[in-house]
């Protein structure tokens, strides 16, 4: 049950350190975690992907440390470079900029404090190699920059106090909401359930699923599993049932089980409330009748897995999409962590719960498709519409 006893990358806190190359990037992601993660040389360029680091830090909590290549790589690789780092500033919650103070480029680092604010990254400011500079050097540098932090990777009491000042800095940011807060209460019941099919994995729950399990047990609600075949038993052995919950896949049958006896909703529609925008994914339902034949869609998914006859993106959801409709889509699939560039190709994008991704990353993936002028909706949602439930399983997550 390892997923159980580790933190998923998505439930941590995403910090990103940017700047040029030479900076001192890895050397402060080196000095803050106390181990060799990137390596270190005085010839720039030395960090050409990004390198990632998952720890606890104390007390803070879970985080994932992103180091990246330099922002000053003027090559047609480092060209390739900066565009992966502005993937990964994308998908970060916070941002930790470091400058060379013996080096700095004002241009430079007004041009990439232009891309935190386009992508609403919180950031602070980290001026390195403090122990080379005069006076009069950090006086110029407190006039340009906002608030500066002066460190030296070399004295282990300036990064224990950075660490310090950082936390502080994180204690800050909006935690990721709960999935059943609001909905369901202290010690009242839940239902999971989870119907075993050639797509589930052998062995273990699915990463929603486990998160949902986990916040259950966070907020003192009681929580019941069981696979769609049995669960007609399990609400006569249990009524005082607040939810159900059930796979988007099994939306239909589920439905005709609990037969309007209790609120239901679906683990994508839950990630949806969560980490996207349920308003923003309605208007997406709503552009579904208006669609061409013909008409391009875009379905995302953010993990990568072996597909099947069953596969819920690939092959349930046009399917059901174009019968419901009457129309012929040509479909295009993403999957794995990258959003496709050219969004402005589609009629509508449908996204996957976002399971493995953080709050920002889907906020920020909305922003692209708004900026875009394509209309974006969510598994869940669309799967709900599809069944003709969508106003059931919306009121039950809504008190």
């Amino acid at each position: 049950m390892k997923s159980l006893n580790n933190t998923p990358n998505s439930n941590r806190t995403h910090i990103i350190f940017l700047g040029s190359t030479n900076a001192g990037k890895s050397s402060l992601l080196n000095a803050i975690t106390e181990q060799e993660i990137s390596i270190v040389s005085d010839v720039k360029g030395t960090t050409t992907d990004s390198v990632k680091k998952a720890m606890e830090l104390i007390p803070f909590g879970p985080v994932l440390f992103i180091d990246t290549a330099g922002f000053n790589d003027e090559s047609e690789l480092g060209k390739l470079r900066i565009e992966k780092t502005i993937k990964e500033i994308k998908k970060s919650d916070f941002a930790i900029y470091v400058i060379d103070g013996n080096e700095f480029d004002e241009k430079i680092y007004n041009e990439n404090m232009g891309i935190l604010k386009k992508y609403n990254i919180p950031y602070i400011t980290v001026v390195n190699k403090m122990e080379t500079l005069t006076e009069d050097k950090k006086s110029i540098l407190k006039n340009i920059l906002k608030n500066p932090y002066f460190i030296s990777t070399k004295d282990r009491n300036s990064i224990l106090e950075f660490k310090k000042f950082l936390i502080e800095k994180l204690d800050v940011l909006e935690e990721e909401p709960s999935l059943l807060k609001g909905i369901v209460d202290y010690r009242d019941t839940i239902v999971l359930v989870v119907p075993i099919d050639s797509e589930a994995p052998k062995g273990r729950l699915i990463l929603p699923q486990v998160q949902i399990l986990r916040d259950a047990l966070d907020n003192g609600v009681k929580a019941i599993i069981t696979r769609d075949t049995e669960l007609s038993e399990v609400l006569k052995e249990n009524k005082n049932i607040k939810l159900v919950i059930t796979d988007s896949q099994a939306f239909k049958t589920v439905d005709k089980i609990i037969d309007n006896k209790y609120p239901l909703t679906s683990f994508s529609i839950l990630f949806a409330r969560q980490k996207g925008d349920i308003e923003k994914f309605l208007k997406g339902i709503s552009v579904i009748e208006n669609l061409k034949d013909g008409a391009k869609i875009l379905i995302a998914e953010t993990c990568s897995h072996n597909t099947s006859h069953e596969d819920i993106g690939r092959v349930k959801i046009p399917l059901l999409l174009q019968k419901k409709t009457g129309k012929h889509f040509n479909f295009s699939f993403s999957m794995g962590k990258d959003f496709p560039e050219n969004l402005n190709e589609f009629d509508l994008i449908i996204h996957c719960g976002g399971c493995m991704i953080t709050k920002k990353t889907m906020e920020n993936r909305i922003i692209e498709c708004n900026s875009n002028g394509v209309e974006v909706t969510n598994y869940g949602m669309i799967l709900a519409y599809l069944t003709g439930i969508m106003e059931k399983s919306l009121k039950a997550i809504t008190k």
